[in-house]
C-alpha cells in the first residue's frame, strides 16, 4: 500500500534531465495552508546554497508553504551563479504554486562543484504541479542520490493527526547536524516557538547519532513542516512520535550505508552525561577498524575499549562493561566466551555492541554500518 501524507500536503516527482540516469530527480511538496516549521543544516564551513539561503529564512521566522528538491546535483561550491540559480528554482516554484518565493525551501543533492542545468530545472518546475498528488513513496525515490531503497516512516497520533518523515542518505555522513536529507510532514498544530524550541534535541539524538564513513556533507539538512489542519495535539506527545519517526528513518539511513551488508548500533549506559554517551557511541560507529570487524564477524571487543577511549567520555576502566550481540565480553577484566558462537551471531542484519562506561548514569545510543570493498568501489567510481 502507497504511503500518503497528511491531509492538506500533495507532492509531486518527476525526471527533469538533471541524473544522467533518466531517472527522477525532481521533486516538490506543497502544503495548501501556512505552515510552521523547524530546520537544521550542515556546520560545514562549506555549506550549499540551499543550506545558507533556508537558514537565512529560518531566522526570519516566516510561514513555509512549500519544498523543492532536486537529486542528482548538490548546487555546492558554485559561488554565486549557484546562489542565483537556487533562488531562482525557488521563485519559479513559488511563481506556478502562486505563494510567495521566501515561502518556498530548497534542497540539493549529488555532485558538488556542477552548476545546475537550469534550462531542465526550470522546464521540470514549470510542469511539476502536473504531478501533484498525496503519494509520498514517489517523492521519497526522487530524492535518493546512492541510496539502495527510499527511507520513509509514520506515526498517528492518539488525535487523529499524522506524522509523515522521508530521508535520504546512504555516503558522506557523519554526525555534525542532520548528517542526509529528513523531511517530516505533519497535520498536527503545533506552535512554531515549541517546535523550534525542542527540535535541536531531538535531531541531536537521531540524526546527529548517525555515522557511515566520517565525513559530513555541504548540502545536510532536517526539516520538519506543520500545517495544523487536524488541529491541536498534545505537544508531549506530538514530539516523543516526531523523535519516534527521525529515530526510524536515522536507523534506516544506517542501515542503507553505502556499500553496507548490517547495520551497526552502539548503545551506551553509564555515562556522565548524555552528550558523552552520544559522543562514545558515535566514536565507535565511524571508527574503520570496529566497522572492518562487524563485516567480517570478528567479535573483536577491544577496538570498542579503543573507540570509547578516545571519544572524550569518562571511563572507570574497572567498571567498563561489553557486550557483543548480548555476550558478556569485558566486565573491568576479560571474559571467557565462545569466539565461534560469538561471530556466528554477528553474521545477522543487525549487530549491536552494548557500553556501560561506569561513571553515572547516562545513555546515548548511535547507529552505523560495516566497512565493505562495495563502499570503496561506489566512490572510487562515482564521477567517473
Amino acid at each position: 500500500m502507497s504511503l500518503t501524507f497528511p491531509q492538506g500536503f500533495t507532492a509531486a516527482a518527476m525526471a527533469a534531465g538533471i541524473k544522467p540516469s533518466g531517472r527522477t530527480d525532481l521533486s516538490g511538496v506543497t502544503s495548501s495552508s501556512d505552515c510552521t516549521w523547524a530546520f537544521a543544516g550542515t556546520r560545514s564551513t562549506t555549506a550549499a546554497a540551499c543550506v545558507t539561503r533556508n537558514r537565512a529564512l529560518y531566522a526570519q521566522g516566516a510561514p513555509v508553504r512549500a519544498l523543492l528538491v532536486n537529486a542528482g546535483n548538490a548546487n555546492a561550491a558554485t559561488g554565486a551563479r549557484g546562489a542565483a540559480d537556487n533562488a531562482d528554482m525557488a521563485d519559479a516554484f513559488g511563481s506556478v504554486l502562486n505563494v510567495a518565493a521566501d515561502a518556498v525551501l530548497t534542497a540539493s543533492t549529488g555532485i558538488i562543484g556542477h552548476l545546475l542545468p537550469m534550462d531542465r530545472v526550470l522546464s521540470g518546475i514549470e510542469h511539476l504541479p502536473d504531478e501533484l498528488d498525496a503519494g509520498a513513496d514517489a517523492f521519497a525515490s526522487a530524492i535518493m542520490t546512492t541510496d539502495t531503497r527510499p527511507k520513509t516512516a509514520q506515526v498517528t497520533l492518539s488525535s487523529g493527526a499524522r506524522i509523515v518523515g522521508t530521508a535520504k542518505g546512504s555516503g558522506m555522513i557523519h554526525p555534525d547536524m542532520a548528517t542526509m536529507f529528513a523531511f517530516a510532514f505533519t497535520d498536527a498544530q503545533v506552535d512554531q516557538a515549541a517546535l523550534r524550541g525542542a527540535f535541536p534535541a531531538i535531531v541531536n539524538r537521531t540524526f546527529n547519532a548517525v555515522t557511515v564513513d566520517g565525513d559530513t556533507s555541504t548540502n545536510d539538512m532536517a526539516v520538519v513542516l506543520a500545517n495544523g489542519q487536524a488541529g491541536p495535539v498534545d505537544l508531549q506527545e506530538f514530539l516523543r512520535a516526531l523523535e519516534a519517526v527521525m529515530r526510524d528513518l536515522a536507523r534506516q539511513i544506517a542501515a542503507d550505508g553505502e556499500g553496507a551488508t548490517k547495520l551497526l548500533t552502539v548503545q551506551v549506559s553509564g555515562a556522565r552525561t548524555e552528550a558523552e554517551a552520544l559522543a562514545a557511541a558515535r566514536t565507535c560507529c565511524v571508527s574503520p577498524l570496529l566497522k572492518s570487524a562487524v563485516h567480517g564477524n570478528d567479535p573483536n571487543w577491544g577496538r570498542v575499549i579503543m573507540a570509547v577511549g578516545r571519544s572524550g567520555a569518562g571511563v572507570n576502566i574497572e567498571q567498563l562493561r561489553v557486550t557483543v550481540q548480548g555476550q558478556p565480553v569485558f566486565e573491568g577484566r576479560p571474559l571467557p566466551y565462545d569466539d565461534a558462537q560469538v561471530s556466528a551471531s554477528m553474521k545477522a542484519d543487525e549487530v549491536v555492541f552494548t557500553v556501560d562506561l561506569g561513571v553515572g548514569d547516562a545513555r546515548g545510543e548511535a547507529w552505523g554500518c560495516d566497512l565493505s570493498a562495495e563502499y570503496v568501489s561506489i566512490n572510487a567510481d562515482y564521477t567517473t
